[in-house]
């Protein structure tokens, strides 16, 4: 099996910008197929498996059950289906595969990939719990713990931190790039040495790309013994309605990701808004994300004078200080507010903090909370629910009507 952070690296050093598909589904023939298509497209790709919701909630029962009655599926049953059988799938493609699942108990799903001989996932104790399930951060911490040890004896192993991805959207950068630089500090922590720190596309290019220079930054400073790389998230809001604002919105991703020195891109199609794309529009998306990213020039900027950088280094270094354990430490940074989310639910997410779209389309916060930021902020009040329905449909409607 190809190293996965070796494969990104070697394109990068070829400058060539990797994409990759969000792609699954419960037929092993299909799964296979979709991978093999991912593979032939004309661009710098990588694999996914994307993982079912009985699959990602631990209801192996439910899924086994699923897959018996040829039940659709929203994904690949990797702990119903046999070793064997996976590896079937993944027999001799000759590029790199990830496993996605969005899962707070990772211990089965970590099981099965390593059984199959896979060598890169992503996840994390917080990003993995707090948007997608109820369960105690604290279980999810000690879950996630018990799954990197075993993935950090796994020769080569890529894990990849989810964390600037929470909630999608509509969260200030700098709480994304200090939750996805502390899990990759959790991950290296529990032996692993391949780690790829994500973000997800907001509504600001210029806030975008003082955020991914921040988090280059930051990584660079505290992960020096780790072979890192930044990945892209296109938007994961709601998406453009138009085939030709869902290109424009996904051009926009690709340039963010090539001028930022990013590595990886994970693309949406022009599908998204309507129903879960066929591997023809996966296939597209990938090729246009790659012609627009051929024709971009990296220009990766210094992170460390910014807004961003000042805010994100502060949540940092006030959840590092609570503990010597990066994973009881998230957990206590949670529970003093250190670390919060807007909009998240989540019972262990103090939901103190607030934030809002300004008239120039950038995030900013409304109430800090506890967060460790300086001063309350008192730019305005908080979002009416016109006002938070009109900040969700924002690039929608900006791109759909440029």
């Amino acid at each position: 099996m190809i190293s996965f952070g070796g494969f990104v690296r070697a394109a990068r050093a070829r400058g060539r910008l990797v994409v990759q598909p969000r792609m699954g589904m419960s037929d092993p023939a299909t799964m296979r197929a979709g991978l093999l298509a991912t593979r032939d497209a004309a661009a710098t790709t990588v694999g996914t498996i994307t993982v079912d919701s009985y699959t990602r909630v631990g209801d192996n029962t439910g899924a086994a059950l699923a897959l018996a009655r040829g039940s659709a599926m929203n994904g690949y049953p990797i702990t119903a289906h046999s070793r064997r059988t996976t590896r079937r799938v993944l027999h001799g493609l000759g590029f790199p595969v990830q496993v996605r699942h969005g899962s707070a108990m990772p211990g089965d799903i970590v099981s099965a990939l390593v059984a199959a001989g896979m060598h890169a996932t992503e996840g994390g104790p917080v990003s993995y719990c707090l948007p997608y399930s109820r369960l105690p951060l604290r279980d999810s911490v000690e879950n996630w713990t018990r799954a990197s040890e075993r993935l950090a004896a796994v020769p080569d192993h890529h894990m990849e931190t989810f964390g600037g991805c929470m909630m999608g959207q509509l969260c200030p950068p700098s709480v994304l790039v200090a939750i996805t630089v502390l899990e990759a500090l959790f991950f290296r922590q529990r032996g692993l040495r391949s780690i790829s720190l994500s973000y997800a596309q907001q509504t600001s290019p210029a806030q975008d790309v003082e955020a991914v220079a921040a988090l280059t930054s930051l990584a660079g400073e505290l992960l020096p013994d780790v072979d890192w790389h930044v990945v892209i998230y296109a938007y994961m809001g709601v998406f453009p309605r138009t085939p030709a604002g869902a290109r424009r919105l996904m051009a926009e991703a690709a340039r963010l990701a090539v001028t930022t020195g990013a590595a990886r891109l994970i693309v949406k199609t022009e599908a998204e808004v309507h129903r879960i794309p066929s591997v023809a529009e996966n296939v597209a998306a990938l090729e246009h994300a790659g012609d627009v990213a051929a024709l971009c020039t990296p220009a990766p900027a210094d992170g460390r004078d910014t807004e961003t950088y000042a805010e994100a280094r502060a949540m940092i270094d006030a959840v590092l200080d609570l503990d010597a354990d990066v994973g009881i430490a998230l957990d206590k940074g949670f529970s003093a507010g250190y670390l919060d989310v807007p909009f998240c639910l989540h019972p262990d997410n103090a939901g103190r903090a607030r934030s809002y779209l300004d008239q120039d389309g950038q995030l900013r916060w409304s109430a800090t909370g506890s967060l460790p930021i300086g001063g309350p902020s008192t730019h305005r009040r908080d979002m009416t629910s016109s006002d938070l329905l009109a900040a969700l449909s924002y690039m929608e409607r900006r791109c759909d009507t440029n």
